[in-house]
């Protein structure tokens, strides 16, 4: 499951990869500090391309929440609904038939542009973070559901059965986040037809356009700050089978 993201690129950089441009200028430089950590269990503010409008970036918050969610309420649903999965995430074969997926799939599709992402290795019982970032651009995209609730968006990002890279990695759960290139991205954001979403879903995305190692253990501890440059660094493990 993708529940941790680094965004480090400014958002000019992001604009431009993106063809895109920032909704509301007095968000910048927000968001042009580099995120090197963000844990999505704090459901953070990030950048999406939206369904409804492809041509901007549009803050919105990490962890889907039902439509008829009052916007006050947020913190509290997002509380409850930590044994859920804080709504981080939203896997593809639940997508046409859960209660908040399904209302979105068809109309509220979205990208969300992310430096790189952290996912779990499982080896005698201990849990290793490695970082995964594209080998070739600055971004990764990776597919997407939204709502709106009042004037605030929420969103999540999907996942589904993992590749051979992600298999070998994420070795406990087995699921990685849906990837797509520039073309299929704006593709995605376009299709209404359930046969068509499947087949983006299916979409393979080349484990060979990603780089991936281990970062330090700090990336899960809730004692140890980890939103700085440092956790994006290479983390030697001797005992790793995977390295």
């Amino acid at each position: 499951m993708c529940f941790h993201t680094s965004i480090i690129e400014k958002v000019k950089d992001i604009e431009l990869e993106t063809a895109t441009q920032l909704a509301d200028e007095k968000h910048r430089e927000k968001f042009d500090t580099p995120q090197y950590h963000l844990n999505g269990f704090t459901h953070p503010p990030m950048l999406i391309i939206t369904q409804e409008r492809d041509d901007l970036l549009i803050p919105a918050y990490w962890g889907i929440a039902p439509t008829h969610q009052n916007s006050d309420e947020l913190n509290a649903y997002y509380k409850k609904a930590v044994k859920f999965g804080g709504g981080l995430n939203a896997r593809d074969d639940k997508l046409f038939d859960h209660f908040i997926y399904k209302k979105a799939i068809y109309t509220k599709k979205c990208i969300i542009p992310v430096s790189g992402f952290f996912e779990p290795h499982s080896f005698q019982n201990k849990k290793y973070p490695f970082y995964f970032k594209p080998r070739a651009s600055k971004l990764l995209l990776l597919g997407g559901i939204y709502t709106r609730i009042d004037s605030f968006i929420t969103f999540s990002i999907i996942t589904k059965k993992a590749s051979p890279l992600f298999e070998k990695i994420h070795n406990k759960k087995k699921r990685q986040p849906l990837l797509l290139d520039q073309e299929t991205a704006e593709e995605w954001l376009q299709v209404v037809e359930q046969s068509a979403i499947k087949n983006f879903l299916n979409f393979q995305f080349y484990d060979n356009q990603l780089e991936t190692y281990p970062v330090s253990n700090a990336l899960f501890s809730p004692k140890e700050a980890s939103n700085h440059k440092e956790i994006i660094h290479k983390e030697n493990y001797p005992e790793l089978e995977f390295k």
